[in-house]
């Protein structure tokens, strides 16, 4: 067996010596717009294909999908690394993925994978099939594929959110000549100079090189001898399969990506994971399966988010939602933020309804604004999750619904340019308007604009405005609102809709997977 943990750290799990059916790991980090798309994919997979034992790897934080993934025979191994760090404000976008890539280069996270990977491979040869498939914040697990032996699949529902730094190239071909001609000579079938500059040359970092040789015993460079250090030339593996989540209608795929890159179209989650509450899940699936009429869509703890949404007014609601940002910290004033909304009411005739992500100061600060007593402007406090502000202009919500469900009933969403809250506003067919904060969030904002599907992109002082500046923000976001329900962008906004909404991204992914590693047979 493969000695990669210390007497203090034990996994509860007992590794078969011999197995008898091949392993699928699935190992993703991040938040959950990163997570949770690899799962799905997961889950399908295990449902295609039964004679593999499938396993997420995953942070502890996402608990949640340990029962809809015990549902769909896949095995959930928790790592304790916390999902994002908190990223000062005032740092730049280039400056983020280093952020994150502390969580990743840490010694005590690089030890609980392993440790997570020998569980599943155990301590006997692989077996025909094997894989480890990473996203971009599990980098840890090319190595780890290449220490027990199995092929390694990249998957993201975004480009690359990282570029090499100009000077990469200069520098590798002066550091490591012999393997830069390797790489450089490679047909483009095989593992090549495409590969690296677009998403592997991370890997070459004394980050994961020291790790690699001093942890691992393997050389500290990809595709090099451990012994002589150089270039593996009797042995060029193939480009590895780089699947994205994503539709070839929204984003252009460039000649110059590596030849084994497949984009798959939107990876969707299953409706009865984007529930927070059980009973909304259960009456849900009863009423899509038609085994029930009812007016209620929602269980009466939360049906007041149904009947704001189906309030008889000229104009539906219009979404707002942050996910994760203020976990990163970027909303550093709630108070603030909220009196902006309530700016942005009384200078328009707009409603909108705000999830909260369930960021404990943003929750707080709703509820002292509800707390508060004024003959002019009423506050309704339904319970917990379901609040009402402003003369009932602004419902917040603290749980989660099927964006597919909500969007349909919204007239557009303001959002951080997240993928997966992007992908399901494109689906729904209406307006959007975007405000990112980092990573491939600014993409996202930019491609919407680019599309038609939505004005400028925001600025994060207009949606997260310092005290002083929130009239200025207001009036921004009040315009960017007008801007969104122009007809022009309603109308790119249903074309692409339709052009988008016959794919199965998921589907698509598990055939790509499947040709890849057991040549497309059932």
């Amino acid at each position: 067996m493969v000695c990669i943990c210390t007497s203090q750290q034990r996994i509860v799990m007992e590794v078969e010596t011999e197995r008898t059916k091949p392993a699928a790991a699935f190992m993703a980090f991040g938040t959950k717009g990163d997570v949770y798309p690899i799962a799905a994919i997961a889950a399908a997979f295990a449902c295609d294909q039964s004679q593999y034992d499938v396993v997420l790897i995953t942070h502890s934080a996402h608990e949640n999908l340990r029962c809809h993934l015990a549902e769909k025979h896949v095995s959930y191994l928790p790592i304790s690394s916390p999902p994002v760090v908190p990223i000062h404000q005032e740092h730049d976008s280039t400056e983020e993925p280093g952020s994150l890539e502390k969580i990743m280069f840490s010694a005590e996270h690089r030890q609980e994978c392993c440790l997570a990977v020998e569980t599943i491979f155990g301590s006997g040869p692989s077996m025909e099939g094997d894989f480890i498939l990473i996203n971009f914040f599990a980098l840890e697990g090319w190595s780890i594929a290449e220490l027990f032996h199995v092929r390694c699949i990249v998957a993201a529902p975004y480009v690359v959110p990282y570029s090499a730094p100009s000077s990469f190239e200069r520098q590798f071909e002066k550091e490591l000549p012999l393997l830069y001609k390797y790489l450089q000579e490679a047909h483009n079938t095989k593992v090549c100079w495409k590969d690296v500059i677009h998403w592997m040359w991370p890997l070459f970092s004394e980050y994961w090189g020291s790790w690699r040789c001093d942890d691992l015993n393997l050389s500290p460079c990809p595709f090099t001898d451990p012994v002589t250090g150089l270039p593996t030339w009797h042995d060029r593996p193939p480009s590895p399969l780089l699947l994205y989540g994503f539709s070839k209608e929204i984003v252009e795929c460039p000649g110059y990506w590596p030849s084994n890159v497949q984009v798959c179209g939107f990876w969707f989650l299953p409706n009865e994971w984007q529930f927070s509450c059980k009973q909304c899940s259960e009456l849900s699936r009863i009423v899509s399966s038609e085994r029930l009429y009812t007016k209620d869509e929602m269980c009466s703890a939360h049906v007041q988010l149904e009947y704001f949404l189906k309030t008889p007014v000229s104009m539906p609601p219009i979404f707002i939602g942050l996910s994760s940002i203020g976990s990163m910290g970027f909303l550093k004033n709630a108070q603030a933020f909220l009196r902006l909304l309530q700016t942005v009411l009384e200078i328009t005739n707009y409603r909108f309804i705000l999830f909260t992500a369930g960021y404990i100061p943003l929750d707080a600060a709703i509820r002292a604004v509800a707390a508060e007593s004024s003959p002019y402007v009423t506050h309704k406090q339904f319970n917990d999750e379901c609040i009402s502000l402003f003369n009932d202009r602004l419902f917040c919500f603290s749980g989660t619904v099927p964006y597919k469900w909500l969007f349909t009933r919204c007239a557009a969403a303001i959002h951080h340019g997240g993928s997966g809250t992007t992908a399901a506003a494109l689906l729904a067919g209406i307006p959007q308007v975007v405000c990112p904060f980092v990573l491939d969030q600014f993409y996202w904002a930019e491609r919407m604009f680019w599309l038609g599907v939505a004005p400028e992109p925001l600025k994060r002082i207009h949606l997260l405005p310092e005290e002083s500046e929130e009239k200025i923000a207001a009036n921004f976001l009040s315009r960017a609102i007008h801007d969104a329900l122009s007809p022009e962008i309603k109308e790119h906004a249903v074309e692409v809709s339709k052009k988008i909404s016959l794919e199965d991204g998921v589907s698509n992914a598990v055939k790509y997977i499947k040709e890849e590693i057991i040549g497309g047979s059932s």
